[in-house]
């Protein structure tokens, strides 16, 4: 039994130990078919939204726009959702683009005219967010919970603001998406600090598919709310990055219903934890780096056993990023203690804290091999164990966790949240 697991643009194949066939379980989101008409339903979405009025409402005549985007470590589909917005609100000219990009790199030339195309970046003037740049930022109160807000001030500025985005389950802010447009997308990086800050990462409920008494995900609505969100878009898509389903309206009511619809698809419940879990990180682009493709893993840590062995397929054509504080901060400590002891002793949340506490809780879990086009060094810097063959060393551990081993696959990665029933 041969299964495909998503890796880069190409995919890996993997053949199933054939000793192992009726212990393992492929795991696998729960897909509708994609919508025969993608444009359509993103003007039906526009035109009858979940809740609140339509797009074109809200627009008046000669309003200024601003519309945030994902960066290009996610799949957004965004030309079409970005076409069908200005079909309804016409003159690209007073409409801005803004990049969300968080603390994530600006994207290059090449990844712009990919995002965007020619025509809408010819048309509509186009904003990169760098949350470092103060002269960018404007300042709003702070919320009840004590988050500094630090807003990009064009987003702020413009007389109507939309979001656009696409939902699945996030490691530990519940779900993309939605309010997540605003913040950390749209934010300075003392508001990011704080909301990735090791308390709330550490909370209990910052996990997959929690947003309600999730620290991270309760002060993400409340940010949004206060700067004033006129509209939301947001879109699921299947393995293939097909849209399936798409959602618009008043955000926190648009991003309700698109979560729990993601809820029942991606969410999948298993029996008993699994000694070897061979897991992905979706493919490109969310696996070009190793800072992303730990949601992959987060993925299939739920399910592993303690002391078992995850499994991780991940291109990383962009590294770990080399030279990010995550990778110093990870490849500068000779053992995963020394790391996270560093980690604990800070007073005050860095830049990528939140991705080194992350990467700590899984391997203190749980064993981590990595088959990706980083050297070999690279990945033991990172605690991990480089891979060449996925399918020789599953066989070698399954076979050296007994005749009762069990294996799980998630071929889809993060785009699949596992879960032990019993929990």
């Amino acid at each position: 039994m041969q299964v495909r697991l998503d890796y880069g643009v190409r995919g890996l194949p993997f053949r199933i130990p054939e000793a192992f066939r009726g212990r393992t379980e492929v795991i696998r989101p729960r897909f509708p078919p994609p919508l025969p008409d993608a444009d359509a339903a993103l003007t039906r979405a526009l035109r009858s939204p979940v809740a609140g009025p339509p797009l074109a409402a809200l627009v008046p005549s000669g309003a200024s726009v601003a519309i945030s985007v994902c960066d290009p470590t996610r799949p957004q589909p965004r030309i079409p959702m970005l076409r069908a917005i200005l079909e309804e609100i016409g003159d690209p000219g007073r409409v801005t683009l803004l990049v969300a990009t968080g603390t994530h790199r600006a994207p290059n030339g090449r990844e712009l005219e990919a995002m965007f195309g020619a025509e809408l970046l010819a048309t509509c003037a186009l904003v990169v967010h760098d949350c470092r740049d103060r002269s960018e930022l404007t300042r709003l109160a702070d919320t009840s919970t004590g988050v500094p807000v630090l807003l990009n001030r064009r987003f702020l500025e413009a007389d109507v603001r939309i979001t656009t985005g696409f939902v699945e389950p996030h490691f530990f802010a519940g779900f993309s998406g939605g309010p997540k447009m605003v913040a950390p997308g749209l934010a300075g990086l003392e508001t990011i600090l704080t909301l990735h800050d090791s308390a709330r990462v550490g909370h209990p409920d910052a996990v997959f598919g929690i947003v309600e008494g999730n620290p991270i995900h309760d002060d993400v609505r409340r940010i949004a709310a206060r700067a004033g969100v006129d509209f939301g878009l947001d879109v699921l898509l299947d393995g293939e990055k097909r849209i399936t389903g798409v959602f618009g309206g008043s955000l926190a009511e648009e991003h309700a219903a698109a979560c729990a619809r993601s809820r029942r698809e991606a969410m999948c419940p298993v029996a008993a934890p699994f000694d070897v879990v061979v897991t992905t990180n979706s493919g490109f682009p969310l696996d070009q780096n190793l800072y992303q493709s730990v949601k992959g893993l987060s993925a299939a840590a739920r399910v592993v056993r303690r002391g078992g062995l995850v499994l991780a397929a991940a291109e990383c054509r962009d590294g770990v990023p080399d030279g990010s504080a995550y990778h110093r901060a990870v490849a500068a400590e000779t053992t995963l203690a020394d790391v996270a002891a560093t980690l604990a002793a800070r007073t005050a949340c860095r830049p990528d804290d939140w991705q080194v506490q992350v990467h700590c809780r899984i391997l203190e879990h749980a064993r981590v091999g990595l088959r990706s086009s980083l050297p070999a060094n690279t990945v033991r810097s990172m605690h991990l164990q480089p891979v060449n063959d996925l399918e020789a060393s599953c066989a070698e551990a399954l076979a050296a966790a007994g005749p009762e081993a069990a294996l799980a696959l998630l071929p889809h990665g993060p785009i699949t949240i596992p879960y032990l029933s019993s929990l």
